[in-house]
C-alpha cells in the first residue's frame, strides 16, 4: 500500500514519463527540445517580473485540487480502517513562444496520455511505497471554461490554453497502530505542599 509520498510520487512519475517519451519521439516528429516540470503553487503564481514557471518551450504539471474518491475505499487490513483513496486534479499547460510549437506540443501530450492512460509499477517512482500491481489511472477531466478561467485568475496570470487530467484512485495506506505496551493503570501520588502531616 502506498505511503504519504504517494501524491508526490504520482506527479513526479507522470512528469518523468512525459519527459522520457518526448525525448524518444521528438526528433522523428520534428519537435524542439522541451522541458517538463512538476510545479508547486509558489512557482505557478504570477510574480511582478512576469517570469514563467518553466523554460520555453516547456510543459508544467500543477496539482490544483485533491478530492477523496468515495468509490474506491480499500480494506485497511488488520487495523480495520479503510485506506484513504484520493483523486489528483492536474492543470497541464504548454508554454511556447509561437503558436505552432505550442499547438504541436499540446497535441503530442494529449495523444501520449490518450494512448498511455495509467501509471503502472514500471512508471511509478519507488518513494511512493507502491505495492505490487497498484495502478493509477490518468483520465482527461472536463471542466468549464469559467472554472479554467478562475484557476488562472487565482494564479494571477493571464489566461493560457491548458487542459486538465485526473489521476484517479491514488491509495494512501493507513499507518499501523503503535507497537508499544498499552497503558493499563495510572498511579498518582499526592503530597501536602505545606508539609502538614496528613494534608490533602
Amino acid at each position: 500500500m502506498a505511503n504519504v509520498s504517494a501524491i508526490y510520487s504520482v506527479g513526479d512519475s507522470l512528469t518523468a514519463y512525459l519527459r522520457h517519451a518526448y525525448e524518444l519521439t521528438r526528433v522523428d516528429e520534428g519537435l524542439p527540445s522541451a522541458s517538463f516540470a512538476l510545479c508547486h503553487a509558489g512557482e505557478m503564481i504570477g510574480t511582478e517580473n512576469g517570469a514563467d514557471p518553466v523554460d520555453k518551450p516547456g510543459v508544467t504539471l500543477y496539482l490544483y485540487r485533491v478530492t477523496v474518491n468515495e468509490h474506491l475505499r480499500n480494506d485497511g487490513g488488520q487495523s480495520g480502517t479503510p485506506a484513504l483513496t484520493v483523486n489528483l486534479h492536474y492543470l497541464l499547460t504548454v508554454w511556447a513562444e509561437s503558436a505552432k510549437v505550442e499547438h504541436q506540443i499540446t497535441a503530442w501530450v494529449m495523444r501520449t496520455l490518450h494512448t498511455h492512460q495509467a501509471l503502472g509499477p514500471s512508471d511509478l517512482t519507488p518513494d511512493g511505497g507502491w505495492g505490487t500491481g497498484e495502478l493509477v489511472q490518468i483520465i482527461p477531466a472536463e471542466i468549464s471554461l469559467e472554472d479554467t478561467t478562475r484557476i488562472w485568475s487565482a494564479l494571477h496570470r493571464p489566461f493560457r490554453p491548458s487542459f486538465t487530467y485526473i489521476a484517479r484512485g491514488v491509495p494512501i495506506g493507513i499507518a499501523p497502530p503503535p507497537t508499544g505496551k498499552p497503558v493499563v493503570a495510572r498511579r498518582l501520588a499526592f503530597s501536602s505542599s505545606s508539609g502538614t502531616e496528613g494534608g490533602q
